[in-house]
């Protein structure tokens, strides 16, 4: 005699959550517990784990072959949330729950040897894709206020016999609560960089249209103190980028206690990350930095010290905004809509020509700057070099202006972009481009100047056009005009022999 059931749950492919069906049979012939249907080494490992949870609340396994299949077969099946859906399925096919109980349900989650759920990486994503099938969705009960969000039915529980009392009736447990909805949250300000004008000009312009940035100047300058607070410029989440983002640092095992922020991600990875760690990959294909700083900002100080490898995988994210993670029998695609910041110094010395600090030469730069390619700086929309900070700048009182002025200069620039209804300049298409930043007469005769006599990639060239038409915005002129394309020529950096060379306005 054989006897079968079923338990739903679903499987990753990036942020993108696919059906799953657990089928248990348990049959005649030599004891044990198999299970097939393309798992990983997580999930062929779930059979121990069951069955030391077995033991720990009483369950006896008959006698017998208990084969486990994950449905569809030739899916590749990762991670340890499939522990929960096997082991009520075969809970199930032994009768210790009613044969029904797990219809209209989708299962997620861990199972420790003593019978407690664990929480497993992507709950929320899970749980949504619960949500458009309209089932329930069963959790452990540390996943349950970051289910909660999806909306739905959620049932989340701290163990397996809290989830046979509740489907026998003896104790039903209760819906969880959202977790906490954070504000903005305290960023740095702008009141505290002294002097580098320009440089906060260029980083208010940068968060306006969402333009990558690179600053280039000595130790101590200030690029950092920059860097860190591009945050605070920037508008907070919509809901739909709040989704995304959620998702993803779901998926990564990020979010703690189901709590969302509508403050933008910030992430600043150390010199030494592999491009694994930088755009994504390794054996689950999990989501990078890159990703992770989705609808944000990604910081990457010492841009030449990452190694050559990492720093070319980012030229496709940066184009397409997505990560395309390839592997032998699939292929999972990360959204990466990110803004680029970088620092550097202008050689491997620090100081670089003309600062009294480098040792080698002119040499050194030439040395240091070509670890940065082409094609990379390419997609770099504003390179501007720092200088460094003297004492009288120090010696200023603080500006004026800080984060919450610049900032609001930013959400007016950025409201005029989402008027036009064609996203932010940053990512503006070629013909969209020529609709809303034809530049005037005078604008387009510098521009074509400048594309000459400094030899812009056509890349290059429209980028600029683009950083142009978000100077305009900041300026509420509807017509990209002369100055605007001038101040864009003054943030593009050309890199020949270490120095930068510009265009006369």
């Amino acid at each position: 005699m054989q006897t079968c059931a079923n338990a739903t749950t679903i499987a990753f492919s990036g942020l993108e959550a696919r059906r799953v069906e657990v089928q248990v049979q348990l049959t005649g012939g030599t004891p044990g517990i198999v299970i097939v249907g393309l798992g990983d080494k997580a999930v062929s490992e779930s059979r121990e784990r069951v069955r030391a949870a077995f033991a720990s609340i009483g369950l006896a396994i008959p006698a017998g072959r208990l084969v486990v299949n994950l449905a569809p077969a030739d899916m590749p099946k990762e991670g340890t949330h499939y522990d929960l859906p096997i082991a009520l399925a075969m809970m199930a096919a032994i009768g210790a729950l009613p044969h029904d109980a797990l219809d209209g349900v989708v299962c997620f989650g861990e199972v420790g040897l003593d019978g407690s759920l664990a929480p497993a990486p992507g709950a929320l994503p899970a749980a949504m894709a619960a949500h458009s099938m309209d089932a329930a969705f069963i959790c452990p009960e540390a996943c349950g206020s970051e289910a909660a969000w999806a909306g739905g039915e959620v049932i989340a529980a701290p163990s397996l016999l809290a989830l046979i009392n509740h489907f026998r009736g003896g104790a039903a447990l209760k819906p969880p609560e959202r977790g906490d909805l954070i504000g903005g949250a305290s960023v740095p300000d702008l009141r505290d960089v002294r002097g580098q004008e320009q440089a906060k000009r260029a980083l208010e312009i940068a968060a306006a249209g969402a333009h990558n940035i690179l600053f280039v100047g000595p130790p101590g300058a200030g690029k950092s103190m920059l860097a860190q607070r591009l945050p605070g410029l920037l508008p907070p989440l919509s809901s739909e980028e709040l989704l995304e983002v959620s998702m993803l640092h779901s998926v990564a095992g990020l979010l703690e206690r189901g709590r969302l922020t509508r403050t933008r991600p910030f992430r600043a990875p150390h010199h030494s990350a592999s491009m694994a760690a930088l755009v994504g990959g390794g054996l689950r294909a999990k989501p990078g930095e890159i990703s992770l700083a989705h609808h944000g900002v990604l910081f990457l100080d010492e841009l030449p010290e990452f190694s050559q490898q990492a720093l070319d995988a980012l030229r496709q994210p940066l184009e397409t905004g997505q990560v395309l993670i390839a592997r032998a029998n699939h292929h999972v695609t990360y959204p990466a809509r990110i803004l680029l910041a970088a620092a550097m110094n202008p050689c491997r010395c620090g100081g670089g020509p003309g600062a009294g600090r480098c040792r080698r030469g002119p040499r050194c730069a030439i040395d240091y700057q070509a670890r940065l390619s082409g094609p990379l700086l390419d997609r770099i929309d504003i390179q501007l070099d720092v200088p460094p900070v003297t004492a009288a700048d120090l010696a200023l009182p603080p500006p004026v202006e800080g984060t919450a002025e610049a900032a609001a200069r930013v959400g007016r620039a950025r409201e005029a972009q989402s008027t036009r209804g064609r996203g932010l300049n940053a990512v503006l298409d070629l013909e969209s481009l020529e609709s809303v930043a034809a530049p005037d007469a005078a604008g387009a005769a510098l521009l074509a100047k400048a594309a000459e006599s400094l030899a812009l990639s056509a890349r290059a060239y429209h980028r600029t056009l683009k950083v142009a038409r978000t100077i305009a915005d900041l300026d509420g002129s509807t017509t990209v005009r002369r100055i605007h394309v001038a101040e864009a020529l003054s943030l593009k950096r050309q890199w020949a022999g270490g120095e930068a060379q510009r265009v006369s306005a």
